[in-house]
């Protein structure tokens, strides 16, 4: 299965299309305009999730065994998109957004052949649901999803963040069944939102839009319930454990709506994250705990895969209870979580005077920057000899580089990055596959130090956006915890880490440090710009003679 080419495609594809929507939404003033059931202050460009789209469509077209399924998910999906985006674009009604997600859930019914028709050991032994209502069941699952999943996108990062973990745990599950298709899919759908992250993490500089939540509410109904029905040993209930969360969100905000006297879909400020802000959590202390929920669910699904659908809907339905009572507890008892005026106040004004002098940086930065130089060019010489299409494609990257830094220097900087993302996963391949690499001769020592370079290179680099004195550069959030939780996952499940082969843990890492490298440097980029065309040369030199 070609999971890292399509993780880095996603990835690398959104990256590069989020600056050009940027661009285009300032120019025709598409905004999300803040109002009294908003939280952001100001107004925010609302269409990432055309990158999004454009992410997922691409690698799935090139990288996805395109079989039936595959060919009704894209085709709802691109229902869902077009509607969404003409709905950022000009407004619609609810009805037809209505519609259009029915249409799509009927692609994925009729054409697709997704179905829930198995319950498990919730109906008698033998038993399955008769085909109108598995048919009305399944559109009521999808349809209900997306709206949830859209429902939940109220903070920045949190709509994103939580399609990720559900992605992760739909993609690894698929993987031990051996589902290509849901395998490839989910991982498409990890990167484009690992890409968005990047521009979506508090605070944020663009949102996905309905275009991006419905998209990823759609592909997480449509992906959860084609895992779990059919010819599987899973539980057919485990989507209700990977979805549950916003899934009871949005339960419980229409409850709530309809018991007023109110229509369930007129948007207001009463779902958990809402919540959690009123009782006295910060934006992102909001959306970290939500996070950790969603593990938590995600986690559980993982072990409980194969056991009792009583067992799981028991579960589910102790997890709502909690979570439920202890809202409402706190609302009703108007009780405000306590804070630290010594951690508030005394000790994050100190840590601030620290990194506004530039104390921090001065330490950390350097090391990075030495060593991702070192890194790059290392991986220039670990294949025995690069290929020649590569080598060409250097030398002709020096030429123009070099061209465009004496003639045109404005432009140098997105070009560089440009580059180095079409150039680093290429290094990264040859280095991980070619088995006649001597850095694959080492001893094991000298390896598992190599390997955990990278690592440490990643760890300083999140240091580095911990102390940076940007005003609008990168800070802390939310997404520290996702990547943590990747990692963990990755090390601790032996059979994803020799899919992986670590290629698409590496060239993230590199990724990021770069841009956390060319962002810190501003415009004084002579030191990365060297070490590239040192690099580019190499491989061309190396592949060419």
């Amino acid at each position: 299965m070609t999971i890292v080419p399509t993780l880095i495609l996603s990835l690398l594809t959104t990256i590069v299309l989020m600056p050009l929507i940027l661009r285009l939404a300032v120019k025709y003033e598409l905004y999300d305009v803040p109002d009294e059931r908003r939280v952001h202050v100001k107004p925010i460009p609302r269409i990432g999730g055309i990158a999004m789209s454009i992410g997922v469509f691409i690698s799935l077209l090139l990288y996805g065994p395109l079989d039936t399924t595959m060919r009704a998910y894209l085709a709802g999906a691109l229902i869902i998109v077009v509607i969404s985006l003409y709905d950022d674009l000009k407004g619609l009604d609810f009805k037809v957004k209505f519609a259009a997600q029915i249409a799509a859930a009927i692609i994925a019914v009729a054409y697709g052949g997704v179905r829930v028709a198995n319950l498990g050991d919730l109906l008698p032994a033998g038993m399955v649901l008769n085909e109108w209502i598995a048919v009305f069941l399944t559109i009521v699952t999808i349809v209900g999803v997306t709206n949830a999943i859209n429902l939940a996108d109220g903070l920045d990062g949190l709509a994103g963040g939580i399609c990720l973990l559900c992605f992760i745990c739909i993609g690894y599950l698929a993987y031990l069944e051996e589902n290509a298709n849901i395998v490839i899919a989910a991982t498409a759908l990890s990167g484009v939102i690992f890409g968005f992250l990047r521009f979506n993490t508090h605070p944020a500089v663009l949102f996905m839009g309905d275009t991006g939540s419905q998209l990823l509410g759609f592909s997480a109904g449509f992906l959860s319930l084609s895992l779990t029905q059919g010819q599987t040993a899973f539980s057919p209930l485990l989507p209700l454990i990977i979805l549950g969360f916003p899934v009871l969100d949005t339960v419980m905000v229409m409850s709530e709506r309809i018991a007023g006297g109110r229509s369930p879909f007129v948007a207001d400020k009463n779902h958990f994250h809402h919540k959690l802000m009123r009782i006295g959590f910060f934006q992102t202390e909001a959306v970290f705990l939500i996070y950790i929920i969603q593990a938590f669910m995600v986690v559980s699904a993982y072990l409980l895969r194969y056991h009792s659908e009583w067992l799981i809907l028991g579960l589910y339905l102790v997890f709502s209870s909690v979570i439920v009572t202890v809202f409402y507890l706190a609302c009703n008892r108007d009780w405000k979580m306590p804070r630290s005026h010594f951690i508030d106040n005394v000790v994050k004004m100190r840590l601030k005077k620290l990194k506004e002098s530039g104390f921090f940086i001065r330490i950390i930065f350097k090391p990075v920057e030495i060593g991702i130089t070192l890194l790059l060019i290392l991986l220039c010489f670990i294949s025995t000899q690069p290929p020649v299409y590569l080598s060409i494609s250097s030398a002709f990257a020096v030429v123009v580089f070099g061209l465009v830094w004496f003639f045109k220097r404005e432009w140098a900087k997105r070009l560089l990055l440009l580059l180095l993302y079409l150039f680093i996963p290429f290094m990264i391949y040859l280095s991980e596959t070619n088995n006649e690499s001597w850095i694959n001769q080492m001893n094991e020592t000298v390896l598992n130090a190599y390997n955990m370079s990278f690592f440490v290179l990643g760890g300083l680099g999140l240091l580095v956006l911990r102390v940076t004195r940007r005003r609008n550069g990168f800070r802390v959030t939310p997404m520290d915890f996702l990547v943590l939780f990747v990692a963990v996952g990755i090390f601790f499940l032996p059979e994803l880490w020799a899919g992986f082969r670590l290629s698409a843990i590496k060239t993230i890492i590199l990724f990021f440090t770069y841009e956390i490298i060319m962002g810190e440097s501003r415009d004084k980029i002579g030191t990365v710009a060297l070490s590239a065309v040192v690099a580019f040369s190499i491989v061309a030199v190396r592949g060419l003679l």
